[in-house]
């Protein structure tokens, strides 16, 4: 296939006195230069015809125009820009009608939105996403779409970066007609050459007036203290409303120039680069060897091995996607609970009114609990989650590899344990995979999809076929203690020790990382999680312990109380009465002092610069051993694990992202200043030192071969 050229992807043909212009660049239609070179010369060559009455817009294949083209973001920019095509449309003397099918999105509806009608198929989807990406409509939308729908829906639509459905859109003003059917140019032609019998008028969008601007202007000030709240950092929302109070007090040229300067704010902003990182990187992590060399197995049912809240969560997930499930349980009362668990889910649904009881009747139709593997014979696909013991699962997966019929995925949820041995146990290894759930397993996006040794590519391939039915965004991991994010974890959770054990408080620490973007501090994090848990992996893992590293036991001291945070009301932080939010609490600093004396350290300050200094530098030079020991990928594959299951800011792009940004050199040169504290701890990863010496950084190395 050749270069895109105007011609190639934009195309006029004529009906009768209507020039019908079609985008045809798939696979959705992205306004490259080449389609704004086109537009622009349709738009010319509809002007200059005095045998052309109207223009048509409108997409081919599965779209109108779903947005700009994401590539070009952050390269010198190519005329004609996309303000200037959608000025030649609006300025066209002929009525001009786009029609919507598929997705009018970003940059495809601001096009619409400069055509002088519009009129939309049942299926078109409306919307200006752009703050997701860090960004805001820069060819109009904050100026346009506050005049057809009024300032405040429209902004809450960019701040939103929701779609809205075609019979929405026709609600808020955007669309001025709806279509029958499903055919997109006779929808078209029969809506224009209606308008050209009316003899109706050219009616340019930016000549309508928004009402009553005063209250306009109170509502967006309401807004901007909202947002302000809600956005903790993100610097693209509260400059989207800036543009709508411009378009809103300034005369319309000017809101575009507004626009226009905010617009390129926003693209040098590290958050846009960040932001567009993890827009490409959820999209490439599903690109795996495996699902190259081979097909997905088919699957029909489900089966979960336990019924608590792991259990219990996995199942409503793939409940939520239609499946038959079968959970076992050791005996009736476990099995009573299971359900219960998984019942509990539906009926607050119910409760706030997102599900009728006859909805929540029909899901639970599909789930069956059982008390014996031998129900097991004829399922597809089995998910263990039972409890972190290697022993228990190994007699689990005995009793599959018992019943099971030949050919079952049989899937163990672990979030630290080696499947390699657990797959060791069965006749058939070739199909024992690793789907590490988070918890609640029904919210959280990530799905650790862990390939152990003797595992078949096609079984591989299953798990991220499951990902995608089930919703979540995969991650393939390779097997070692605690995959990529929990062995990751673990190495900046003991970076934060260290910094509470030298004199920072956990509340200080927390506070910082909030600072940074994330929801929750590591200690808050612990407290939500049970610390009994991370309590049992330490126990677990002491007698391999290097005797000469470092060893904080203030989390033990905490343990050792009785204290396992919120489910016991106090850990860290003091819950009074089942609060979900934590007091700090004297008593927790009282052992944190009382460890310091006794390992004889001098607290000293830290700010939440050195804080987040050394928090970092862990966690993104763990990140680089992950990927150098063939863990991970690609480093991408460590970012989507952590902005999908740790919280990390998505406008930092997840840690490794964040370190090309920082600088390798500053991290390398920040790791050896640490090194001189503690050298067994703060040691820089072999891939880290070879980038620098090469000059490249991380995203070198997002391509795969």
């Amino acid at each position: 296939m050749g270069a895109a050229t105007p011609e190639s992807v934009v195309t006029t043909a004529r009906a009768g006195a209507i020039l019908v212009v079609t985008v045809n660049n798939p696979p959705v239609n992205a306004l490259g230069v080449a389609v704004r070179q086109g537009l622009a010369a349709a738009m010319a060559q509809a002007q200059a015809d005095s045998a052309v009455a109207g223009v048509l817009l409108m997409g081919a294949g599965k779209a109108f125009i779903a947005g700009a083209d994401i590539r070009e973001f952050g390269k010198p920019a190519m005329p004609p820009s996309l303000p200037e095509v959608c000025r030649s449309i609006e300025d066209c003397t002929k009525p001009v009608v786009a029609v919507l099918h598929g997705a009018a999105l970003g940059g495809g509806l601001e096009v619409a939105l400069s055509a002088h009608y519009r009129i939309a198929l049942p299926a078109a989807k409306l919307g200006l996403p752009e703050v997701s990406l860090g960004l805001l409509p820069g060819s109009g939308g904050t100026q346009r779409a506050p005049r057809l729908m009024g300032a405040r829906a429209a902004t809450e639509l960019m701040l939103s970066g929701k779609h809205l459905s075609a019979k929405a859109a026709l609600a808020a003003g955007l669309v001025d007609q709806l279509a029958e059917g499903d055919d997109a140019q006779a929808a078209g032609l029969a809506y224009l050459n209606a308008l050209l019998a009316q003899n109706a008028p050219v009616r340019r969008t930016r000549d309508i007036a928004i009402p009553d601007p005063a209250a306009a202007l109170a509502e967006l000030e309401v807004l901007k203290a909202d947002t302000a709240k809600k956005t903790r950092g993100l610097f693209s929302p509260l400059k989207i409303i800036e543009c709508v109070q411009a378009a809103v007090q300034l005369p319309f040229d000017e809101g575009m120039a507004r626009e226009r300067a905010l617009f390129l704010e926003c693209l040098d902003s590290p958050q846009r680069a960040g932001l567009i990182h993890a827009f490409f990187a959820e999209r490439e992590v599903v690109k795996i060897p495996e699902a190259k060399a081979a097909a997905p197995r088919a699957f029909a049912t489900i089966a979960i091995i336990g019924g608590g809240t792991m259990g219990a969560g996995i199942t409503v997930s793939a409940l939520d996607a239609g499946y038959p499930v079968t959970m076992v349980e050791r005996d009736a009362a476990s099995i009573a609970r299971g359900r219960a668990n998984v019942e509990k889910v539906y009926t607050g649904l119910v409760a706030k009114g997102r599900m009728t009881e006859e909805a929540k009747a029909a899901v639970m139709a599909r789930y069956t609990g059982s008390t014996s593997y031998d129900d097991l014979a004829n399922v597809d696909l089995v998910i263990e989650a039972v409890f972190e013991e290697l022993d228990v699962k190994k007699a689990v997966f005995k009793e599959l590899d018992r019943v099971c019929k030949p050919g079952a995925v049989l899937a163990t949820n672990t979030s630290y344990l080696d499947i390699d041995a657990i797959a060791a146990v069965t006749s058939r290894p070739q199909d024992v995979i690793g789907l590490h759930f988070f918890s609640p397993a029904n919210i959280m996006k990530l799905l650790e999809i862990v390939v152990p040794a003797k595992v078949g590519a096609d079984v591989v391939a299953t798990a991220f076929e499951l990902a995608k039915k089930l919703k979540k965004v995969p991650v393939r991991a390779g097997v070692c203690d605690g995959f990529i994010g929990n062995r990751i974890l673990a190495v900046y959770k003991q970076a934060a020790d260290y910094i509470m054990e030298d004199g920072a408080s956990p509340y200080e620490i927390d506070e910082a990382v909030r600072g940074f973007g994330f929801a929750m501090g590591p200690f808050q994090v612990t407290d939500l999680a049970g610390g009994d848990i991370g309590w049992a992996t330490r126990k677990r893992r002491a007698a391999t312990r290097d005797p000469k590293a470092r060893y904080i036991e203030v989390a033990d001291r905490i343990c050792e109380r009785g204290w396992f945070g919120q489910k016991t009301g106090r850990g860290f932080y003091l819950y009074p009465e089942g609060a979900r939010v934590g007091q700090s609490d004297p008593e927790v600093l009282a052992i944190v002092d009382a460890e310091r004396t006794k390992k004889g350290v001098t607290p000293r300050q830290f700010t939440a610069d050195e804080i987040m200094r050394r928090y970092m530098a862990a966690m993104a030079n763990e990140g680089a051993n992950v990927v150098h020991e063939g863990i991970a990928l690609r480093p991408l594959d460590v970012d989507v694990t952590f902005m999908s299951g740790y919280g990390f800011p998505r406008f930092r792009g997840g840690p490794m992202k964040w370190a090309d940004m920082y600088g390798l050199p500053r991290l390398l040169a920040d790791i050896e200043e640490f090194a001189k504290e503690d050298a067994l701890f703060w040691k820089p990863s072999p891939l880290l030192v070879q980038l620098v010496q090469e000059g490249r950084n991380f995203d070198s190395l997002n391509q795969l071969a």
